[in-house]
């Protein structure tokens, strides 16, 4: 009786985590999920920097703030009212310099915030530093020898379950999104977007990081 008990919350927890994803049939296969309530998150290049946004549509924000990210002394985040929905738009600034720099190697390994692995990562845990703004609490930025990562806290209205789904750019697939249900506390919910940072492409991001 227990376990069918079990298996059936296990079952409507995910049933409750596929209500927030959308899929278009229209879409090729190489398309990112869709989380329902957030917009994002999407990767840019510009220049030397990783830009990663994302507009969280039910939250609200009367101005807007940048922070300067601990351990990353050229990065910074910011948020500010989205000028295209009544939503806020978060943006995280991250150089090239800092991601390539070995001493941030060396910061403490650390997992989801509240101790959970991190999914598609063995050992499930990387060197990462966390800090908390305005309206997110417990963001965390992730540097490994072959990955970097972000993860942004949300509640999404759903428990436990942690599903996670290729992530695409230029319809080539460059890492991992996680979508992430709150823990056993009902915290630290979010989403994790891990990216690959190896081989040619690590070598083609170094020489870009030198050039400016």
């Amino acid at each position: 009786m227990n376990a069918f008990i079990h298996a059936r919350k296990y079952s409507l927890v995910f049933l409750s985590l596929l209500g927030l994803l959308s899929f278009t049939s229209c879409k090729s296969e190489s398309s990112n999920i869709e989380i329902e309530g957030i917009d994002g998150p999407h990767v840019q290049l510009l220049e030397d920097n990783l830009l990663i946004s994302m507009v969280v549509e039910n939250m609200v924000l009367d101005g807007g703030l940048r922070y300067n990210i601990p351990k990353y002394p050229n990065s910074y985040v910011e948020i500010s009212p989205d000028l295209q929905s009544s939503g806020t738009l978060l943006s995280v600034s991250v150089s090239l310099d800092d991601v390539f720099d070995d001493r941030l190697g060396n910061l403490d390994p650390q997992r989801l915030p509240g101790g959970r692995a991190l999914p598609g990562v063995a050992g499930g845990q990387l060197p990462a530093v966390a800090f908390s703004i305005q309206k997110f609490h417990n963001m965390s930025l992730y540097v490994g020898p072959e990955v970097f990562g972000v993860f942004v806290p949300a509640d999404l209205g759903i428990d436990g379950a942690i599903a996670t789904f290729s992530y695409y750019m230029n319809d080539k697939k460059a890492g991992n999104v996680s979508v992430v249900g709150n823990d056993q506390d009902g915290e630290n919910g979010g989403i994790l977007l891990l990216l690959n940072m190896k081989g040619k492409l690590k070598k083609k991001l170094m020489k870009r990081a030198k050039k400016y």
